[in-house]
This record gives structure tokens, sequence and C-alpha cells, in this order.
């Protein structure tokens, strides 16, 4: 719909075609070196800080080099964990916990014979209970040192692994990163490169509507996107191709998008 109202080819603020922010580049990076010599990286942020779009990004990157296998259901057990491995692998799943540890390691020992690199990725690290993530570090500690093990979660991950009990994690972890809230700045220049890369005009977000939306997506890139692309639904419900303080204040009185002492109670 938008894309037809608008006249672009591609859908704008595409989680599929995010471009990558400098610091987020700066992240992606970093993961592929520790993919070169092996390790355990932690992407922690609160939610919509960015952490989907570096995932989405490496396991994009460079796909003849990088397997970038996905394990996002972390409520499973450990069992249930090794066999979405074993699938996201394209291996066997059938047999016991140790009969697909050891076609996971054997597949790891193939991929690196044929100069591949690892780099599994848990998403949602902090919901996996931690005996779980504990042994599936014990697994990966059997992989050539040609992998890197990803957690990305909510900083509480954090918190759980300065415990004294999970101290065996923690000092494993070679690389971790905090994801900050953006500046204002940077989400209104993240705005316009999202035009440029559909060709839409800067002008297709007035100054005002602009300045609106970075203000109340608090630093959020998600809250962007969401925000930007409602709007853009509105205006094509007012059959009008430049989006407005009217079209923006539409969707901010959306309940989801009210604090909750504004909500009637």
């Amino acid at each position: 719909m938008i894309r037809s109202h608008f006249g672009v080819a591609k859908e704008p603020f595409s989680s599929e075609n995010v471009a990558l922010l400098p610091h987020q580049r700066e992240v992606l990076d970093t993961l592929r070196v520790h993919c070169q010599q092996g390790g355990l990286c932690v992407i922690v942020g609160e939610p919509g800080t960015g952490k989907s779009v570096i995932k989405h990004a490496l396991c994009q990157h460079d796909p003849k080099r990088i397997m970038t296998p996905v394990v996002n259901r972390t409520l499973h057990t450990y069992h249930s964990t090794l066999r979405i491995l074993c699938d996201a692998f394209q291996i066997e799943t059938d047999g016991a916990d140790f009969r697909c540890e050891k076609r996971l390691i054997e597949e790891a020992r193939r991929l690196n014979g044929a100069g591949k690199m690892l780099a599994p990725i848990i998403d949602d690290a902090h919901l996996m209970d931690v005996q779980a993530l504990r042994r599936i570090r014990l697994l990966f500690e059997d992989f050539p040192k040609n992998h890197c093990l990803v957690l990305v979660a909510q900083p509480e991950l954090l918190s759980r692994l300065a415990l004294t009990v999970n101290e065996d994690i923690k000092n494993r972890v070679t690389y971790s990163v905090l994801m900050q809230k953006m500046a204002p700045d940077t989400l209104a220049d993240f705005i316009r490169s999202e035009l440029d890369k559909v060709a839409l005009a800067h002008s297709t977000f007035t100054d005002d509507a602009l300045a609106l939306i970075v203000r109340a997506s608090e630093g959020v890139l998600r809250r962007v996107k969401n925000l930007c692309l409602s709007a853009m639904l509105e205006a094509v419900r007012d059959r009008i191709k430049t989006v407005d303080l009217k079209q923006v204040n539409r969707v901010l009185l959306q309940p989801h998008w009210r604090k909750e002492a504004d909500l009637p109670h």
C-alpha cells in the first residue's frame, strides 16, 4: 500500500533492508574478528535498540564463508535446543543428546576443513535457563577455533552472568557490548538515509513531523521505524504524499504509544 501510494519500488523502513549505523557496523566488524579466533560474544540492549539489525546483518554478511545458525526459541530445554541446532546445521536430529552433540562437533570440524567459520546465534539469551546455556557453552568448547558463539539478550543477562555461580560463563566472554539509545540527530539522519534508499525526498516528512517522531521515539530505533511507517499509512488514508504533524499525532493517540499516566482509568 505504501509502495504504490508513494510510487517506490521498495518498502521503506524494511527490517530486511535497514542499513547499519556506524556503531552497529563496528559491532559487526568485531564479531567477524572473533569468528576467526574463536570467541563468546554478548550483545545486550533494551528492546528496539538495534540488536536484531546486527543479527540480520551478520546472517547476511558473507554466507559462503560464515554460517550463522540461529536459535530463536530460547525457552526450550537443552534437549530441544540441541535439536534446533542440528536442524539449523541440516544434520540428523534423532537419538540421544550425546549423539546430537557428536554430530554437531563432526559437522563443525568438516566446515572448518572447508575453510568456513561459524557464528551460532542465540537470540533472547536472557530467557534461556542458565544450566542449558552452560551446557551449550561447553559443547562449543569442543568446536574448532573457527567459531564465535553470539548471545543476543536484554541487559538482565549481564546481571545473571555477574553472579558468582555463573563466573565460569562470564570468564569465557571475549567481547560484550551494550547497545545504547540513540541521540536525536542520529535518529533524524537514520530517517533521511532510509528515505534515500527508496528514492523518497526528505520532504516526505515535514520538519515538524520529523522532530516529533524523533522526540516521541525516545532514542529507540524500532520505535522510529514503527512510527514512520504508521504515519505514512495515515498519509495514505488522507491521500497525501507528505507526512505532517496531523498524521504523526494521530498515530501517537493510539493506546500503545501513550504514557500510562495519559491513559483513562
